[in-house]
């Protein structure tokens, strides 16, 4: 079996160093390379494309928002984990919202980190409870259909429409219509939106 080939954008050489010192002892993944600031680690996904990446959002000269863009434009499906010392839930969303997989407070434990690594290499998404309840506004309970639950567990992996269809058997169109009908019943305003909340509220598993 292949090692999960992790690359770490972190500005910090002590964090950069306890990361890979806490992965490297797992032995299905391997830390690739290393880089101190945000075009650094843009151009070192470019030359290694990774598997998972490990990305700081507070780096002087370039944000990792910036960097999670310009990595997502280039490379859509790529799966990145944001670190923060913040737990507030504008980071949070923003992180999510821009294509991030997992979130991760810097006071996480290296089992966490590891875990989170491992989670988002199979194209899940993994953000701690503790992290979900800060992310969801007080709102109504929900009455899904079971095929609604099918597709919202579909979004909140970050499947497209078509992919979608293709997974439970149903044309694109159809998908469209449950898709606005989730939005509808969820108040949520974006794909984005109605993933934190289904998550924060256990209507579906990260796992």
């Amino acid at each position: 079996m292949n090692p999960i080939r992790v690359i770490l954008i972190e500005d910090h050489f002590l964090a950069r160093m306890a990361l890979h010192s806490v992965l490297s002892t797992h032995p299905q993944i391997k830390v690739v390379g290393e880089a101190s600031d945000g075009q650094q680690g843009i151009d070192l996904y470019h030359q290694l494309t990774p598997d998972v990446v490990l990305l700081d959002l507070r780096m002087p000269r370039m944000s990792g928002f910036e960097v999670l863009q310009h990595i997502r434009k280039d490379f859509p499906t790529a799966r990145c984990i944001v670190l923060s010392a913040y737990r507030g839930s504008e980071d949070i969303y923003r992180a999510v919202r821009g294509g991030a997989m997992g979130y991760l407070t810097k006071d996480a434990s290296g089992e966490e980190v590891t875990n989170a690594v491992l989670t988002v290499s199979r194209g899940l998404r993994y953000i701690p409870k503790e992290i979900l309840h800060r992310l969801a506004e007080r709102m109504p309970s929900v009455d899904l259909t079971p095929r609604e639950g099918e597709v919202l567990t579909c979004i909140t992996q970050g499947f497209s429409n078509r992919e979608i269809a293709e997974e439970l058997g149903i044309a694109e169109k159809t998908v469209r219509i449950h898709v606005s009908s989730i939005l509808e019943k969820m108040g949520a305003r974006d794909r984005t939106q109605a993933t934190i909340y289904a998550l924060q509220r256990g209507l579906v598993d990260l796992q």
